[in-house]
C-alpha cells in the first residue's frame, strides 16, 4: 500500500501550469529580458514603498518569485551535501506541514500525535479531515518527551498514516538521537510515514555536520529559517525528503507561495552561515544562562536543545497564575495550551529574558509555591 493520498497516485506530474521566468530561462538557456506575458505589476512606481523599504525591496516586490526556489535549493544542497532533487521550499514549516497532511492522507486518515506537542499541527490534522489520536509524553525527573514506543504501538494498532514526531520537541525542548529516531520509523506500518518537525534543528551540537541532514526513507524532515536564521516573519522553510516524495508534495504545493523577498532573504543568509553560527552559539549560551538561573530560583528546568527553556511546576493552576502576573506587567512568556501540558512555562532564550528584574514575578512565585 502506498504511503501517499489515494487521488495522487492516478495523477500524472507535477506540473506547474505558470512555470514562471526563471524556470524558462533556465529550460531555454538564455535570458527573457522583455518580460510582458506574466500579468505582475511590473510598471507599478512603488514610490511609497521605496520610501519605506528601498527600491531593491520595491523591485522583489514586483515580481513572483522562482517557483523552483532553485538558488535556494542549490545553496542548502552544498550547504548540506544532499542533492537538489531532495529539497522543497515552501513557506516556513507550518505551510509543509499543511502541505504533507494533504500528501499523505485522505479524509479519514488516522494520524498518531504526541499530546501537547506543537499545536498547529493539530490544527492542520483536523483541517484535513482526518483523525488524530494523541499519546502522553513520557515523564520523569529531568525528563519529559515523546513517547517513541508508545507512538509506534498506536500507529500499529490505529493503522496510521502519518505520525508526527517534533524533534527537538516543542515545548518539552527533548532531542530523540538518531538512532532512535530511525528505531520508530522502522517501526512503524509500511504505509505509515514519519513527519519529523525540525524547526529546532539548527540547535543541535551535530546540526551541521551532513549525517544530520540525511535522507531517510519513510521519513519527511521540516525544517525552518524562522528560528537560526531569524527570517519568521518571511515565512520560508524547507523538507528533506526522497526524490519520490519530494515530487508527491509538488502536486499539491502552491507553486508561488514564498515571496521573492522570503527567497532573496534566505540566500543572503545561506550565503553567510558565519552569521547564523554565531546567532546559534549566542543563543545556547543565554539558554544555559536561564537554565542556571531558574534553577537558582527552585525551578524543575528541563533539559533543552532549543532556542528556549521550559519549566515545569507544581501543577496547572500555579502556571497559569505566574503567566497572568507576568502578562499583567508586561512581559509575554508562553504556557501550553493543551490541558496534558498545562503546567509547563517556555522563555525564550533572549537577552531580554535574562535583564536582572525581568522574571523576578515567575521567580517569587517558584519560591512561594503559588
Amino acid at each position: 500500500m502506498s504511503r501517499f493520498a489515494r487521488h495522487l497516485e492516478r495523477q500524472d506530474g507535477p506540473h506547474n501550469p505558470f512555470p514562471g521566468l526563471q524556470a524558462l530561462e533556465r529550460k531555454l538557456g538564455h535570458a527573457l529580458p522583455h518580460r510582458i506575458g506574466s500579468n505582475e505589476g511590473l510598471d507599478m512606481p512603488h514610490r511609497a514603498l521605496a520610501a519605506r523599504f528601498g527600491h531593491e525591496v520595491a523591485n522583489l516586490a514586483r515580481t513572483y518569485g522562482d517557483a523552483e526556489a532553485w538558488q535556494v535549493r542549490e545553496l542548502l544542497a552544498r550547504s548540506l551535501a544532499l542533492p537538489m532533487e531532495a529539497l522543497l521550499i515552501d513557506a516556513g514549516a507550518d505551510s509543509l506541514m499543511a502541505l504533507t497532511l494533504r500528501a499523505l492522507c485522505d479524509e479519514g486518515s488516522t494520524v498518531i500525535t504526541s499530546a501537547g506537542t506543537y499545536p498547529t499541527w493539530s490544527y492542520f490534522v483536523r483541517g484535513q479531515g482526518c483523525r488524530q489520536v494523541e499519546i502522553d509524553y513520557a515523564s520523569g525527573p529531568g525528563h519529559l518527551a515523546p513517547d517513541l514506543a508508545a507512538l509506534a504501538e498506536a500507529a500499529r494498532r490505529e493503522r496510521a498514516r502519518v505520525v508526527y514526531l517534533a524533534n527537538p520537541d516543542n515545548p518539552s525542548g527533548h532531542l530523540h538521537g538518531d538512532a532512535d529516531v530511525l528505531a520508530l520509523r522502522d517501526a512503524l506500518p509500511d504505509e505509515c510515514a514519519l513527519v519529523l518537525d525540525e524547526a529546532y534543528h539548527d540547535f543541535r551540537d551535530d546540526a551541521w555536520e551532513p549525517a544530520a541532514s540525511a535522507i531517510w526513507p519513510g521519513v519527511i524532515r521540516l525544517r525552518t529559517f524562522s528560528k537560526a536564521h531569524g527570517l519568521a516573519g518571511l515565512r520560508v522553510g524547507y523538507a528533506i525528503a526522497t526524490p519520490e516524495t519530494h515530487a508527491m508534495l509538488m502536486k499539491v504545493r502552491i507553486h508561488y507561495a514564498v515571496s521573492s523577498l522570503a527567497l532573496a532573504a534566505a540566500e543572503t543568509m545561506l550565503h553567510h552561515p558565519d552569521e547564523t553560527r554565531e546567532h546559534v552559539a549566542a543563543v545556547i549560551a543565554r539558554r544555559d544562562a536561564l537554565s542556571d538561573w531558574l534553577r537558582e530560583q527552585g525551578a524543575d528546568v528541563l533539559p533543552s536543545i532549543t532556542n528556549f527553556v521550559s519549566l515545569r511546576l507544581a501543577n496547572a493552576d500555579q502556571a497559569v497564575e505566574a503567566h497572568r502576573r507576568l502578562l499583567a506587567e508586561g512581559t509575554l512568556i508562553h504556557r501550553p495550551a493543551h490541558p496534558a501540558l498545562g503546567h509547563l512555562l517556555r522563555i525564550s532564550a533572549l537577552e531580554d529574558a535574562l535583564v536582572p528584574g525581568r522574571l523576578e514575578t515567575l521567580a517569587s512565585a517558584l519560591q512561594s509555591g503559588s
